[in-house]
């Protein structure tokens, strides 16, 4: 099922009202945000789902159920992203080419059976190097930035190693919308150096139409697995932040951040926003 051309046609209008509204005064009250409310559900194949795009130059909200989009989840590897930035701010990782070696555990994918950088390691989504980058930051330090950036719920309690991927940390597809946004806008307790290389290393596809920047993760637990999508799309001179989580029982447990950077892209292109 895709989107009617009526529907479309109304989108197109909301956004074009939006952009035609009076750009505030320095002493005014900017103007809120327009939000449009969409039904998602096929795109979902009946599993819990919520997806979240934020148009930046016509400050409008496209969502699904406002609840669903402010439930919080594991953030499984979407918590990459930041944990790259305390990395490189802490000096625990001097640039996105820091080795760190392998140290010979065999895992199920071999991308992840060598040495890495964090450019190679946030691309193949290397679970071990980020443990190890975690582990060398401390939980201290590891708190205090999780904290100052404002991300979720801001509670690391659990293994140091682990807490994004079974601990207490959790976080919302609207949370992650707005944290990409400060990352975007350099808006974040980070150096101009740090948010840049981490700005770099995230980039998925870079064409002369559009660039898209993002990151999957999947949350694998017994009674749920959630898979996540998270990132923007800079195109024509503007830039779409998006988020997209679905959840499915551990029994039909096909959520994981392939399906939900499909899904994700499936929605950008019927939004005429991807070809």
């Amino acid at each position: 099922m895709r989107f009617s051309k009526q529907l479309i046609s109304i989108l197109t209008l909301i956004f074009l009202l939006s952009a035609c509204a009076p750009t505030p005064t320095a002493a005014a009250t900017p103007a809120p945000a327009v939000e449009l409310r969409l039904d998602l559900e096929q795109y979902f194949d009946g599993a819990e789902g919520a997806f979240v795009l934020y148009d930046l130059n016509r400050n409008a909200y496209i969502r699904t159920d406002s609840a669903r989009c402010a439930e919080q989840f594991l953030p499984a590897s979407t918590f990459k992203i930041l944990n790259s930035l305390i990395g490189l701010e802490t000096g625990v990782i001097p640039d996105e080419n820091y080795i760190i070696q392998w140290d010979g555990t065999p895992y199920d994918f071999p991308a992840w059976n060598q040495d890495h950088t964090l450019q190679s390691a946030i691309q193949n989504s290397v679970i071990w190097y980020y443990q190890e980058l975690a582990r060398r930051v401390g939980a201290e330090k590891m708190q205090s930035w999780v904290k100052a950036a404002g991300y979720g719920n801001a509670d690391i309690t659990g293994n140091i190693d682990t807490f994004w991927l079974d601990g207490a940390l959790r976080i919302s597809a609207d949370e992650e919308v707005e944290f990409l946004k400060r990352l975007y806008q350099n808006d974040l307790p980070f150096s101009q150096r740090a948010m840049d290389i981490v700005k770099k290393i995230i980039v998925q596809e870079d064409t002369p139409a559009y660039r898209l920047i993002g990151k999957t993760g999947s949350v694998v637990r017994m009674e749920e697995r959630v898979g996540w999508f998270v990132g923007w799309l800079e195109k024509d001179g503007n830039v779409y932040f998006f988020a997209t989580n679905f959840k499915t029982t551990s029994q039909d447990g096909w959520a994981n951040g392939a399906a939900a950077r499909e899904i994700n892209l499936e929605i950008l292109a019927e939004l005429g926003l991807l070809p």
